[in-house]
């Protein structure tokens, strides 16, 4: 086996750093299958301005007839449980081993190639909320040519792609008027716009936890915060490079797979992800304020604490100490050296104001250094100052 990832030790938890990598010295081209994937269903839905079919193909060779055809197909490849239909799969649409690789050994970073002459290639990541929190994400490959998309999905179960075939199939909107460009740009943009929920999710969550952390600041408040931050990470590295992947899409290389209508749309595309980029960015910021914040509110909670206890020390201290003067009981006559104090006739009163004299240099010495002034009274004064 060549498959290597870095994954993180819970398996809950989305890694910060999941691309795939090959081992050194390993063959280029090789396909590695994980022993999770489902066997793959390729389903074919071939469509033109008056008519549109949808079927599922036992065979990839199947989809040879309609390559050539004036009318759009869509090919799409859900799972990637079976190398041999992968192979075949590449043979059939004449993909560069390389391309194959890229499309199969899981997850890769979102890019565009367009260095072939009849088609052109371009891996993206696409999520889908979880309804316990969260979302899932997959990639997705697309493989354009002139009259024909070929998408390959790692995991068919979560697909934001249902509306664009029943577009399709009602024939709504301009997507049965237009080319197979036109249909890459639809698939495109429902990725991008599947940021969006998600989004959503996470900005709620904000909201809770600012509560949160000024009402009631747990251990559980700063694990919830560490967990909203690592997750934007990950949409963050899943969206940055899927924008400019879009970005070359948009360039004039392309004429010939891509037209100037399409293009048009493309550029929407790329600043609705411009915009996902950006609340990504502000809701990793305001993860990091929330930190402060916890940090914050735990610390003068700490301090409220050590108040309290100093407060009841400073009580009991006093108390302690002429406990601890009088529970000294020598004996006089063994020795003058014993306490002559105790035989005193004003020793009791001479104890107590030695007891004040000191506590009042205490007070004189604590106020001389400030420790008396209320910090809001000084904040007051300086204000009234100012104005």
């Amino acid at each position: 086996m060549t498959k290597s990832r870095i994954r993180a030790a819970k398996p809950d938890t989305q890694p910060h750093f999941d691309y795939f990598y090959d081992k050194p010295g390993s063959l280029p081209g090789t396909l590695n299958i994980g022993v999770d994937a489902q066997p793959p269903v390729i389903v074919l839905i071939d469509y033109n301005e008056a008519d549109a079919t949808r079927q599922t193909l036992a065979t990839p060779e199947e989809c040879l007839p309609y390559l050539d055809t004036e009318s759009v197909s869509w090919v799409d490849v859900q799972g990637l449980g079976s190398e041999d239909i992968l192979q075949r799969l590449g043979q059939v649409f004449n993909l560069h081993p390389l391309v194959l690789e890229d499309i199969v050994n899981v997850p890769q970073r979102p890019k565009v190639e367009d260095d072939y002459e009849d088609h052109l290639v371009m891996i993206a990541r696409m999520v889908i909320p979880k309804e316990s929190g969260g979302f899932h994400s997959e990639q997705v490959s697309f493989i354009l040519g002139k009259h024909y998309l070929l998408t390959v999905q790692e995991e068919p179960e979560h697909d934001c792609f249902e509306q664009v075939r029943q577009r399709i199939r009602y024939n709504k909107g301009s997507v049965r008027k237009l080319g197979a460009d036109y249909l890459a740009y639809t698939l495109i943009d429902s990725i991008i716009d599947g940021f969006f929920p998600v989004l959503e999710a996470y900005g709620e969550q904000m909201e809770d936890l600012e509560d949160e952390v000024i009402t009631k600041p747990t251990r559980q408040t700063l694990n919830k915060i560490y967990r909203v931050r690592r997750e934007l990470l990950n949409l963050r590295r899943a969206i940055w490079p899927q924008r400019d992947a879009i970005a070359m899409l948009i360039r004039d290389d392309n004429d010939s797979l891509i037209s100037d209508r399409v293009q048009v749309y493309l550029r929407d595309c790329y600043d609705h992800a411009v915009q996902i980029l950006d609340m990504v960015e502000t809701y990793r910021e305001l993860t990091s304020g929330l930190m402060d914040v916890y940090l914050s509110a735990v610390s003068n909670k700490m301090n409220e604490i050590m108040k309290l206890l100093t407060v009841v020390s400073s009580i009991f201290i006093p108390l302690t100490f002429i406990a601890g003067v009088y529970g000294m009981n020598f004996n006089t006559e063994k020795s003058p050296w014993n306490m002559p104090e105790l035989n005193w006739y004003w020793g009791y009163p001479l104890c107590l104001a030695a007891m004040a004299a000191t506590a009042a240099g205490l007070i004189y010495f604590f106020w001389r250094r400030g420790w008396f002034e209320n910090f809001s009274d000084v904040q007051d004064r300086t204000s009234r100052k100012r104005g």
